[in-house]
């Protein structure tokens, strides 16, 4: 959703960037992991400074792809590495929010935390499944962007359990628009 309405009023200021970029777009990408690791270590011990740093890290996540298509390098290995490092980024984001909760010994952050990933993970699983059944699955209103900057958002604002509510809530929601587009789309190619 976010990205789909950020991607393409982005694009063309990005494209211009991304020919400047002196490096690959898979160098690029490997670097906004790394990044995004530091940040998710920070983000563990101090929320604001942490959330801070998730959201500039993030901003390698968009460039990678940028850089891919304004240099003609797009791949499937630059893709398939992408999506590989964006489900260890995400890991990374929920399980430090998960020790930041287990430090302050709050119960209901740790869970929400765990449930929080558990969906994430899920949203990806089901546009894989349904991707390998020839199905295109790009909906959703917790896709990757949205669940980067609302956790973002929650850490820098302190308002983590609140964030982590709604995103326990929406991530599983959009697992479940996902699963029901699948079966729409199934059932309309064998009719």
């Amino acid at each position: 959703m976010l990205s789909k309405k950020l991607g393409r009023s982005l694009e063309r200021p990005l494209f211009r960037l991304a020919l400047l970029v002196p490096f690959t777009p898979n160098t690029v990408t490997l670097t906004g992991f790394v990044l995004t690791i530091v940040a998710c270590i920070v983000l563990s011990l101090n929320l604001e400074i942490g959330g801070i740093l998730i959201l500039l890290s993030g901003c390698f996540d968009m460039m990678d792809g940028a850089v891919a298509r304004a240099k003609g390098m797009v791949t499937s290995y630059g893709a398939f590495l992408d999506s590989v490092l964006d489900r260890y980024a995400d890991a990374a984001m929920f399980l430090a929010i998960f020790w930041y909760m287990v430090l302050r010994e709050n119960t209901s952050g740790m869970l929400l935390s765990l449930v929080s990933l558990v969906g994430s993970f899920l949203i990806s699983y089901a546009k894989a499944r349904a991707e390998g059944l020839g199905v295109s699955c790009n909906l959703g209103i917790m896709e990757r962007p949205e669940r980067v900057v609302l956790l973002a958002v929650g850490a820098t604002t302190g308002y983590i359990i609140p964030v982590l509510w709604i995103m326990s809530a929406l991530t599983h929601i959009t697992v479940m628009q996902r699963i029901l587009h699948t079966r729409r789309e199934l059932l309309r190619r064998n009719n």
